[in-house]
C-alpha cells in the first residue's frame, strides 16, 4: 500500500481543537492530557506550585504520574501513564544539546517510576505546539495514532491498522504521510516502539528526528525501563506532532542576547578543542571505547573483565572510519557537538530486512561495550546489525547487551544449554546466535521470550527451574532494581557502584559517572568525599532532566583552561553558562546553589515516589556483588597480582598461603562492608534516615514538605 491508501485506512475516533498558547519565558504553562480508552482529550492549566517545585521535564512527568496512579498501579494497568516532557531551556537553538525531554512511567521492569531522557524532535515541538508536557493514559482497543497538529490546533486520535511498526519504516511512513512535502518533513517529530516491545518487558521508544542533509529519518531512544512495552500495550502504535517551523525564539526568552552570547563561546570551544578532547564529532560517544579498554572499565564477559587483547577491533578509530564524516548530526537544531553518528547505506545480513541498505544511528560506546565487549564479540559488523535491529525493534541496547552477557556466562556455565535455549549456542562471541535471539523475540518466539523478561525475570526463571546456583546467579546478574546495569566495571571505584545502585531508577550513569574522579584521578578518596560527590552530581545531573537539556556539552568538551579552577569536575565555566541561559529564559535569578536546590525537590520526590511504591529503602540499593569485585576463581587470578595487593595493604591480610577461594572471600567481606559504609555516608549527606528515607526535618528545608508527601514518609523516620 502507498502512504495515501494506508492514510485512507485510519479510523477517526476522535478530534478536539484547542487555543493555542504561545510559549512565555520557556512555558505555556498548559499540558496535553489523553486517555485513549474513552478517547477524552483535555488540556490543564499547569498550577503554580507545580512549576514552582518541578520545575519541567521529568519534574512535570513524575508530578502527573503520581497524582494519575495508586500504591499499587501495575505497568499494563490502563491508569499507568507515559508523560513526556522537554523543560524551560528545552528548543532554544542558540546552545547546544537543548533538544532533550524525559519520559516516565511505571516500568514494566522495576514496578516503580521509570524515566529515560532522549533527543529527537518530539519534546521541543510539543511545547511549540503549546504544551509543556503530553499525560498519555488509557489503554486502546486497537492500535491508535495519536496525531498533534500545532498548525491547526487540534489533536486525533485515528484507529491506524496499516503502518508498519518496526521503528525505521513506521517513522518514514508517518513523517511523509503528514508532511506537505519534502521540505516539511523536517516539522514532523514521531515517537514509536516496535515489534520486540511486544513480546517483551524491556521495550523502548524511539523519536524521530529529521536529517535533511541525508534525506532520511533518523531516530533517537527513551531506552530505559521498558517504556516502549508500556507504549504498546496501551495500543499506541505512534505518537506524531507536526509545527509550522522552528524560528530563532520561540520560547519567547527574557534576554536572548546573554544566551547567544554564551552559545558563541561554547561554539568556539566546539571548533578549536573537541578534536583534541573527545572527538563527539567524529566518533561521537564511540571515542570512549579505547579509554575505557586502556583503563580496564570496559566490559567484557559479564564485566568479568575491564579490557580485552581484541578490543582494537571495535576501537574508536574503526567506528571513525565507518561513520559518514562532515555532515552536522545533530539530533536537535543548533547542536554543534554533532555526536549523532551515523552508519550510511549498510546492508543488513540477517533478519527480515536481510539484504536492505539503511542507515544505522550509532553505534554509541555503550552499543559497543554492550552489544560487543561485554558479550564477548569484537565483530564492528555484529555491532552495527544488532544496533540497527534493536533500534528498529524497540530493545534499549543497554538493557540487550547486559541481558545478553548474562545469558553468555549462565551458558558457559551449564545454567543454559542448548536443549533450554531451542537449540541456540549462546556461549560467549556467538554473533550468530546472539542475532537469532534478538530476531526471536521480535517474532515472540523460543526463548527470545525468556530473554526478553530482563535479567531479574530471568533469574527468578532459572531458580524456579533449578537450572543454577541461586547466589551465583543473584552474584553474576547485572541489575539493580530491575534495571540492568549500563557499561562500565565499577568494581575499582566505589563510587561509581554507589552512582549506579543508590540510583533512584536503577543502574544508569546518567546520575553519577564518578570512575575517573575516584579511580583514576583520586580525587575523593574519603567517604566524605564520596558521600559529597554522590549528592552534588546525581543533583547537578538531574537539573539537566528537568531543563530538557542533554548533558554531553556540559563536560565531554572542556574550557581550555578548566583544569585550572578549583572544581574541575565541575567545569565551573559551563555551570555559569547554564545558570545564565536559565535566568535568560525564565527571567528568574537563581544561583548554583538553587540550581541543586530545584533538583533536590524533585530527586527527594522520586524517592520518595519509589516509597509510595514498596521500594526507596536501603536493601534496594544493594549490588549484585559483580560490580564489587570478583565472583570467580578465573576473574580473580585475572588480576591477582591487584588483588593480592589490595589484601595486603588495605585489609591487612597476608594472602601468602592462601587459596584462590578464601581470598575471594576475604576481598568480598571488605568491599561488601566499604559499600554499607558508603551506604551510610551519603545517606546522611543527602538529608535521609540510615534506611534511605527523606528525613521530614530535610523536606521542610527544601520546601517539600507537602503533605501527600508527610504522609509517606512519616511512618519510616527513625
Amino acid at each position: 500500500m502507498n502512504i495515501n491508501e494506508i492514510k485512507k485506512s485510519h479510523k477517526l475516533l476522535k478530534e478536539w481543537t484547542y487555543k493555542w498558547t504561545p510559549l512565555n519565558r520557556g512555558y505555556t504553562d498548559k499540558t496535553l492530557y489523553i486517555n485513549i480508552s474513552d478517547n477524552t482529550i483535555n488540556e490543564k492549566n499547569v498550577p503554580p506550585l507545580m512549576k514552582e517545585k518541578f520545575i519541567g521535564g521529568k519534574g512535570y512527568g513524575l508530578k502527573l504520574l503520581w497524582d494519575a496512579t495508586k500504591p499499587d498501579t501495575k505497568w499494563n494497568d490502563p491508569e499507568n501513564e507515559i508523560n513526556i516532557s522537554s523543560g524551560p531551556i528545552g528548543g532554544i537553538t542558540q546552545y547546544s544539546g537543548t533538544g532533550k525531554s524525559i519520559v516516565v512511567s511505571i516500568s514494566p521492569q522495576t514496578n516503580s517510576v521509570m524515566d529515560s531522557n532522549v533527543g529527537g524532535f518530539f519534546g521541543p515541538f510539543l511545547k511549540f505546539a503549546g504544551f509543556d508536557a503530553l499525560e498519555l493514559q488509557g489503554k486502546a482497543e486497537k492500535e491508535v495514532i495519536i496525531f498533534i497538529d500545532g498548525i491547526n490546533h487540534k489533536v486525533e486520535i485515528n484507529e491506524a491498522p496499516e503502518e508498519a511498526t518496526d521503528s525505521h519504516i513506521l517513522a518514514e511512513q508517518l513523517t511523509e504521510m503528514y508532511a506537505d512535502d519534502e521540505k516539511d518533513k523536517k516539522n514532523i517529530g514521531v515517537v514509536s516502539a516496535g515489534n520486540a516491545a511486544k513480546h517483551s518487558l524491556i521495550g523502548m521508544l524511539n523519536f524521530s528526528f529529521y536529517d535533511p542533509k541525508r534525506k532520511l529519518v533518523r531516530l533517537k531512544q527513551a531506552g530505559r525501563g521498558g517504556i516502549g512495552s508500556v507504549l504498546v500495550n496501551k495500543k499506541i502504535k505512534a505518537i506524531v506532532v507536526k509545527i509550522s517551523g522552528v524560528k530563532g525564539n520561540l520560547n519567547n526568552v527574557a534576554n536572548l542576547q546573554a544566551i547567544t552570547e554564551r552559545g558563541k563561546i561554547f561554539n568556539k570551544e566546539m571548533r578549536e578543542l573537541d578534536d583534541s578532547q573527545a572527538e563527539m564529532r567524529t566518533k561521537g560517544t564511540a571515542h570512549l571505547v579505547n579509554i575505557m579498554n586502556d583503563y580496564d572499565l570496559l566490559p567484557v564477559h559479564n564485566y568479568k573483565y575491564g579490557s580485552h587483547p581484541n578490543a582494537d577491533n571495535i576501537h574508536s578509530e574503526v567506528w571513525k572510519k565507518r561513520f559518514t564524516q562532515g555532515i552536522p548530526d545533530g539530533c536537535w537544531i543548533g547542536c554543534n557537538m554533532s555526536c549523532a553518528k551515523g552508519v550510511d547505506n549498510y546492508e543488513l545480513r540477517t533478519g527480515p530486512y536481510r539484504g536492505q541498505k539503511v542507515i544505522v544511528d550509532g553505534p554509541e560506546y555503550e552499543n559497543a561495550g554492550g552489544l560487543g565487549s561485554n558479550c564477548g564479540i569484537f565483530d564492528p559488523d555484529y555491532i552495527i546489525e544488532a544496533n540497527f535491529y534493536c533500534d528498529t525493534y524497540g530493545i534499549c541496547t543497554i538493557t540487550w547487551g547486559t541481558l545478553l552477557a548474562f545469558v553468555m556466562e549462565c551458558y558457559e556455565n551449564g545454567i543454559l544449554n542448548e536443549e533450554r535455549t531451542g537449540g541456540l549456542k549462546l556461549n560467549f562471541g556467538n554473533t550468530d546466535s546472539a542475532m537469532e535471539l534478538m530476531h526471536q523475540l521480535a517474532r515472540g518466539e523460543g526463548f527470545g521470550v525468556i530473554a526478553g523478561l530482563g535479567v531479574r525475570k530471568m533469574k527468578e526463571v532459572f531458580i524456579e527451574k533449578a537450572w543454577g546456583d541461586p547466589q551465583f546467579l543473584q552474584d553474576i546478574g547485572m541489575e539493580n532494581k530491575g534495571l540492568e546495569y549500563s557499561e562500565y566495571v565499577s568494581k575499582e571505584s566505589l563510587a561509581q557502584q554507589g552512582g549506579f545502585a543508590m540510583t533512584n531508577k536503577g543502574p544508569q550513569h546518567d546520575e553519577a559517572w564518578l570512575i575517573f574522579m575516584d579511580m583514576v584521578n583520586n580525587q575523593i578518596p574519603t567517604f566524605k568525599d564520596k558521600a559529597e560527590a554522590l549528592h552534588y552530581f546525581p543533583m547537578f545531573r538531574t537539573w539537566f532532566g528537568l531543563m530538557g537539556l542533554c548533558k554531553l556539552p556540559w563536560n565531554d568538551v572542556e574550557p581550555a583552561n578548566n583544569a585550572e579552577t578549583d572544581e574541575p569536575a565541575k567545569v565551573p565555566e559551563h555551570v555559569d553558562n547554564y545558570v545564565t541561559i536559565y535566568n535568560a529564559v525564565t527571567g528568574n535569578n537563581i544561583d548554583k546553589h538553587e540550581m541543586i536546590k530545584q533538583s533536590e525537590r524533585v530527586y527527594n520526590f522520586q524517592r520518595i515516589f519509589n516509597l509510595r511504591r514498596g521500594y526507596g529503602i536501603r536493601k534496594y540499593d544493594a549490588q549484585p556483588y559483580r560490580a564489587a569485585g570478583p565472583v570467580t576463581v578465573d576473574e580473580y587470578e585475572s588480576r591477582q597480582e591487584r588483588y593480592d595487593k589490595q589484601m595486603k595493604e588495605l585489609i591487612d591480610i597476608d594472602p601468602k598461603g592462601k587459596s584462590t577461594v578464601e581470598k575471594i572471600a576475604i576481598t568480598r567481606k571488605y568491599r561488601e562492608e566499604q559499600y554499607e559504609k558508603l551506604l551510610d555516608a551519603v545517606y546522611i549527606r543527602r538529608g535521609w534516615t540510615n534506611n534511605g528515607v527523606p528525613k521530614i526535618s530535610h523536606l521542610k528545608e527544601l520546601g517539600m514538605d507537602l503533605p501527600e508527601l508527610i504522609e509517606v514518609v512519616k511512618e519510616h523516620q527513625e
